[in-house]
């Protein structure tokens, strides 16, 4: 039985990139034997499992012949004779295709640390084109590994397109999508990994509301949806911003309607279909709150609930910051002057009005009354000043 580290482990060692997760592969060792050492089995059709004391994961040596679509379409053969080799070969890309043994000696059979010298996303073998989940990976690499210099190259990115026609990608769960996708978005350089699915053709199959935006624009003057779009994503990674801000800034220049079909088809949590639906909604007035009445604005707040969720409104003003930002423009007074509005409409103490006898309905209008005179103050306040 030999054992070795595998994978991204290796590859970031060799970056020079923090090492955070590390997974192992063991040749010459049989299920019975890992069950004998206390290892227990992560499914009963897969040959991984997770050690006794430590939890992490050691995956007998395998070969895989496509059985099915999609990214689970597969037969696995995992002998004690599977050689380290022909487990690597299997893998996505060169620089994942290396193993390093407890001293330290690289395995590398395929180049991994040519292309990693050189920046280059490599497939190790046409094997490749049959797991459609790859074309998801390499484009997340491609984000993550940008400012390193690191491109795809041209005969990979030319299985990701085969992959792409090949409509396997519809196959995948939406499960597996969202974890890909999401995973990239929170990536160092996001908009790379929209330009990378772009660029095969997957964005067209997997999101083809978002891929339409990279239309023309109308006239010379016009900033394109499709780039305003990545620069907004850009800038969002730039401010550290949550999944909830780069999901919506990808789907910004969509309808309610598209935002909520794509969110379906990938099932995405809540709070990311909720922030996108209302920066699709309200973005206008938040453009336009210096000049709306109070009675607009106290309408405003209360679709983001500022008063029990004051996170959600944040974000959505930082959504509208950024938007401004990528189309150049110098300040966007609007943010500040929104951040004001809300903290005056949660200023409004609902004790003294319960103390004045206020109950139920007219518990409710008394405090509207009260907001509304508090934004009415703040706006005369910020207009004189």
């Amino acid at each position: 039985m030999q054992i070795y580290k595998v994978g991204g482990a290796v590859r970031d060692r060799l970056l020079g990139r923090d090492v955070t997760d590390i997974d192992y592969v063991v040749v010459g060792a049989s299920a019975e034997q890992m069950l004998g050492l206390g290892f227990r089995p992560v499914g009963a059709d897969f040959p991984v499992f997770l050690h006794p004391e430590t939890g992490e994961e050691y995956a007998l040596a395998r070969t895989e012949r496509k059985s099915g679509q999609g990214y689970g379409g597969f037969t696995f053969y995992a002998n004690p004779d599977v050689t380290l080799e022909q487990d690597l070969i299997r893998r996505d890309l060169t620089i994942n295709a290396m193993a390093e043994d407890d001293h330290g000696q690289l395995t590398d059979p395929y180049g991994g640390q040519s292309d990693l010298k050189n920046r280059i996303l490599r497939h190790v073998s046409s094997a490749f084109a049959e797991d459609p989940l790859r074309v998801l990976r390499v484009a997340r690499l491609a984000a993550r590994y940008a400012s390193l210099g690191f491109s795809v190259a041209e005969e990979t990115l030319a299985l990701m397109r085969q992959l792409s026609d090949s409509g396997e990608l519809t196959a995948l769960t939406a499960e597996r999508s969202w974890k890909e996708i999401s995973r990239a978005l929170m990536e160092d350089q996001p908009q790379v990994f929209i330009e990378v699915l772009r660029a095969c053709g997957a964005l067209g199959r997997l999101m083809p509301e978002v891929d339409a935006l990279f239309a023309a624009p109308q006239s010379s003057q016009e900033i394109a949806a499709g780039a305003h779009t990545l620069t907004t994503l850009q800038l969002a990674a730039q401010r550290d911003q949550p999944l909830t801000v780069r999901w919506a800034c990808l789907l910004q220049h969509l309808t309610v309607k598209q935002i909520k079909a794509v969110s379906e088809r990938f099932k995405v949590p809540r709070d990311c279909l909720e922030l996108a639906v209302l920066v699709a909604q309200y973005h206008q007035q938040g453009h336009q709150a210096l000049e709306i009445e109070p009675a607009a604005l106290l309408a405003l707040l209360q679709s983001f609930d500022v008063y029990r969720r004051p996170q959600r409104f944040e974000e959505f003003v930082v959504v509208g910051e950024i938007g401004a930002k990528a189309r150049a423009q110098e300040s966007y007074p609007q943010a500040p002057y929104l951040r004001g509005a809300a903290e005056a409409a949660r200023s409004v103490a609902v004790q003294p009005l319960v103390a004045q006898g206020f109950t139920g309905q007219a518990l409710g209008e008394a405090i509207k009354r009260e907001r509304l005179r508090a934004l009415t103050a703040y706006q005369s306040h910020s207009i004189s000043t």
